[in-house]
């Protein structure tokens, strides 16, 4: 643990820095990033919509809390200020690197044999939602990932791949942005989990419900993202 970093500006700095290489590099010659965000603000606007609500209701109702000692204290809508800067920070870096990848190692076809494992994994995630409907984070989380999952397949094999590939890579900055959030390096944790309503399981310091939270979300902000680019050509 480390009592040098207990500030309160610890959240609103791991935000600034998880956005600062993504949004210098945007401006890079070959990639362009900053052309395309129109649509990555009509997508991270989209998302929020549905996201902003989810964290409302779940922070008011105590499945999840904030640190003081890690916030400025500043709230909006229950949330504290940097709370909803990481609904802005994390999908624009996650996005730059689905451009990255999409540049450097452009995926014209696809394996249909994703369809089969989306469909397996999806029906894992509603049996598992189901399963423990007793636990809200875990029912919500898990049923409304099978079933974007479900939907996905149906409709854009390609961009399921694209999105599967983008969270694989998206998780070794994940695992630094979510592991410090809840207690990596601190005494206690930025963002506090109420466990009665999860499953309780952790990979080291994250319960295991964020990362599918983290691939819906992620999923989901693409998803508007390149049918907003689609649309605009």
């Amino acid at each position: 643990m480390m009592n040098w970093i207990d500030t309160k500006y610890y959240y609103l700095i791991l935000m600034l820095l998880s956005i600062s290489y993504p949004l210098i590099k945007s401006f890079e010659n070959r990639l362009q990033f900053y052309k395309n965000w129109k649509s990555l603000f009509v997508a991270i606007i989209s998302m929020m919509i549905v996201f902003i609500s989810w964290d409302v209701i779940f922070t008011d109702l105590a499945i999840w809390s904030f640190n003081d000692q890690y916030i400025l204290g500043h709230k909006f809508l229950y949330l504290p200020i940097e709370e909803w800067m990481f609904f802005v920070c994390v999908p624009y870096a996650c996005v730059f690197i689905h451009e990255v990848l999409i540049f450097f190692f452009p995926l014209k076809t696809t394996n249909s044999k994703i369809r089969v494992w989306a469909r397996l994994i999806a029906f894992i995630l509603l049996f598992v939602g189901v399963f423990f409907w007793y636990k809200t984070y875990t029912c919500v989380c898990f049923i409304l990932t099978g079933m974007f999952l479900l939907l996905i397949q149906r409709k854009n094999l390609l961009l399921l791949t694209l999105i599967c590939r983008t969270y694989l890579v998206s998780l070794i900055p994940f695992f630094i942005i979510n592991g410090i959030l809840t207690g990596a390096l601190t005494i206690e944790p930025i963002v506090m989990y109420n466990d009665q309503q999860n499953t309780s399981l952790r990979v080291f310091t994250i319960p295991i419900e964020d990362f599918i939270y983290c691939f819906l979300m992620l999923g989901l902000t693409i998803w508007i993202y390149e049918w907003k680019k689609q649309y605009k050509k």
